[in-house]
């Protein structure tokens, strides 16, 4: 029978290895936070020079500006839903951790896999991010 009730040094032991799994769920939520206000600028800014009217000559200029915003809101479009895969395996690691350990199953190659699985992700969203920092503020975005 599956002793489900764990005692004070079981319950310990769970909560200590559900720490990684959760600093990383903090790390990527603040990450994808960080993103979603960068994707409002880059949309605000979108929407910006979107609204000059094809006939005011002294700002239309800005428009060709348009292009570089899209690439840079698809980069920060595609770091969050990475980030947010990531953030899903962390909670599906916790999630099983903490099953396995109230029914005294044994999980570590599954932990590992979904851990490295979650680090891949997030190292793909740092990887758009920094495609889009580089492709970072210009001079047009001074304007409005």
């Amino acid at each position: 029978m599956l002793n489900f009730i764990p005692d004070a040094e079981r319950l310990t032991q769970i909560f200590s290895q559900a720490t990684a799994p959760t600093f990383f769920l903090g790390a990527v939520a603040a990450f994808v936070s960080l993103m979603s206000s960068r994707m409002s600028a880059v949309i605000a800014r979108t929407r910006a020079l979107n609204a000059i009217a094809r006939d005011d000559h002294s700002r239309s200029q800005f428009k060709v500006d348009l292009e570089r915003l899209r690439s840079r809101a698809q980069l920060l479009h595609s770091g969050i839903l990475a980030c947010l895969r990531g953030g899903l395996c962390a909670t599906l690691l916790l999630a099983i951790l903490f099953a396995t350990e109230f029914m005294g199953l044994k999980y570590a190659y599954g932990a590992g896999l979904l851990f490295m699985f979650a680090t891949l992700f997030l190292g793909f969203a740092l990887f758009r991010f920094a495609q889009e920092a580089s492709m970072g503020l210009t001079e047009t975005d001074e304007y409005e």
